[in-house]
């Protein structure tokens, strides 16, 4: 093998290099579009001994600054983190960048750490920006990852496939002004603050007398300029629509978002804008019991815009359900109108609307697209590791039956963390069900919903020893099927950006 790289290597061009290593990859293991040159000395990745390494060619300067095994003129490194960042101090397009200008966005969250290079071959040649590196502290929790695991993977997937367009790494569903601090010291370009600890959702269902109570709480002059600020004849967000508020309305939003607003202010304030690196910062308000109207959008654009808070994006609750994994549950018609509302709003105040859950909500796409001009972000994450699943079951049925009893075995606990309508009666048994009929298990919603919400309890499952009961072979299996794995995200996450008209 080293033979072969040697002759490789030696007075060949880089594209000469990058050409030969894509028509030999099963002999010489090169990921080729992973090949760079650096100060004299070539970069590449490669399968060596069954592992993904780094490897250094040369006799430059940087040589001598990675730690690992020489062979010949070969420096065979592992994957760790020091190696990361030092790679990035060198290939800064291996660094995560704000979103900035870019009309869409999407967020592609990756709980195994092995989708990155499907999800790149997916938005390749798309008026895309991709936020490759996407993953909130319940799913780091869940899977026993970290950020600097989550960052670290997708860096190398990048480097791997040669992807130097630029990607986002959102720190998404924070609650914390500490967890903000931690995720930015980690270069996440993307903060995703979830307010739901702050939301006065009790105030939603109160009588009127309560909720004036309620209101004449809140210190004399604040209630005034309330009143005179919103209390007009409307406020037009375009020449076809204004947004108007009752008495009624003004005491609900001050009640309902003030203590979620006064959060954000105090993490932009002292976290966001003191950092020294341009930051996409997220409001998410879309973990609630009601859907956020229109009047309710606009009060809390306009009092963050006059807090001097600037913001990228917001995530409202929709009406509907944007359950986990399957389609959009509710009047498709009902949602477009309301969502019409909620893109003139974010037109007029700059920032751009965020759907979450977004994964396989195919019937609302066309509404999305249409109505924002794409201006949006949407955001995935599960519907990737179902379709490792889909994989599982077609390259090793026997896991897969494991995986599928274990997850029907501990769905109540799941659900404690996500809220679905799967009922597993109505899947099939699963010992009637061929090997080959497997993988049509995620093609049904009830099947799906159920391995969705189940993969951190089966990627932290341990055997009485302490030994893992499904993870190792999980990516053992990912590992060798690698092109197959990046094939079906390819297609997968594909039917999403057509559904939503981002085309080649």
């Amino acid at each position: 093998m080293k033979d072969q790289w040697v002759s490789l290597f030696h007075n060949h061009s880089l594209n000469e290099i990058k050409k030969e290593a894509a028509s030999r990859f099963d002999g010489l293991g090169i990921y080729p579009d992973s090949v760079f040159q650096k100060n004299g000395t070539f970069f590449f990745m490669a399968r060596h001994n069954g592992q993904k390494t780094l490897v250094l060619f040369g006799p430059g300067e940087c040589f001598g600054a990675f730690e690992g095994e020489e062979q010949g003129p070969f420096k065979i490194c592992g994957l760790t983190h020091d190696h990361c960042e030092r790679m990035r101090t060198l290939f800064e397009f291996m660094n995560p960048v704000a979103i900035g200008g870019q009309k869409f966005s999407i967020g592609l969250g990756d709980r195994l750490g092995l989708a990155t290079s499907g999800h790149i071959r997916a938005i390749a040649g798309r008026p895309v920006f991709p936020v490759l590196a996407q993953q909130s502290m319940r799913e780091l929790g869940m899977t026993g990852r970290t950020y600097d695991d989550v960052l670290d993977d997708v860096s190398w997937a990048v480097f791997q496939e040669g992807y130097v367009n630029g990607f986002g790494a959102d720190a998404d569903h924070l609650k914390e002004k500490k967890q903000v601090e931690m995720a930015l010291k980690r270069d996440y370009s993307m903060i995703t603050l979830d307010c739901s600890d702050y939301i006065e959702n009790q105030y939603f269902s109160m009588q009127p007398h309560e909720l004036r109570e309620g209101f004449e709480q809140i210190p004399a002059a604040k209630k005034q300029a309330l009143r005179e600020c919103y209390l007009s004849a409307g406020h037009p967000v375009d020449a076809d629509t204004s947004i108007r508020f009752s008495e009624q309305e003004i005491y609900k939003c001050a009640l309902v978002y003030g203590r979620a607003l006064n959060f954000i202010e105090d993490v932009f304030h002292k976290v966001i804008a003191r950092h020294k690196r341009a930051v996409d910062f997220e409001i998410s308000i879309d973990e609630t019991t009601i859907p956020t109207s229109g009047a309710a959008h606009f009060f809390i654009a306009s009092e963050l815009k006059r807090r001097a808070v600037e913001v990228r994006s917001v995530a409202p609750r929709f009406c509907g359900e944007f359950q986990k994994g399957i389609d959009y549950i509710g009047d498709v018609g009902v949602f477009e109108q309301e969502f019409i509302v909620h893109a003139k709003i974010a037109a007029y105040f700059g920032h751009r609307i965020s759907v979450h859950s977004g994964s396989d909500k195919f019937a609302i796409f066309p509404a999305v697209s249409k109505h924002t001009g794409q201006r949006v972000h949407v955001k995935t994450a599960g519907t990737s590791w179902l379709e490792a699943v889909r994989l599982i079951a077609a390259k090793n049925p026997d896991l897969y039956r494991r995986m599928h009893r274990f997850a029907l075995a501990h769905l109540d606990e799941a659900k404690q963390y996500y809220h679905i309508s799967a009922d597993p009666e109505k899947t099939a048994p699963l010992d009637s069900v061929s090997d080959g009929s497997l993988p049509a298990f995620m093609n049904e919603d009830n099947a799906r919903q159920i391995l969705h919400i189940t993969y951190g309890l089966i990627l932290q499952a341990k055997s009485p020893d302490h030994q893992p009961l499904f993870r190792d072979e999980i990516y053992t299996l990912l590992n060798k099927y690698e092109s197959e794995y990046a094939d079906a995200l390819y297609k997968h996450i594909g039917r999403h950006l057509h559904a939503l008209a981002v085309t080649k």
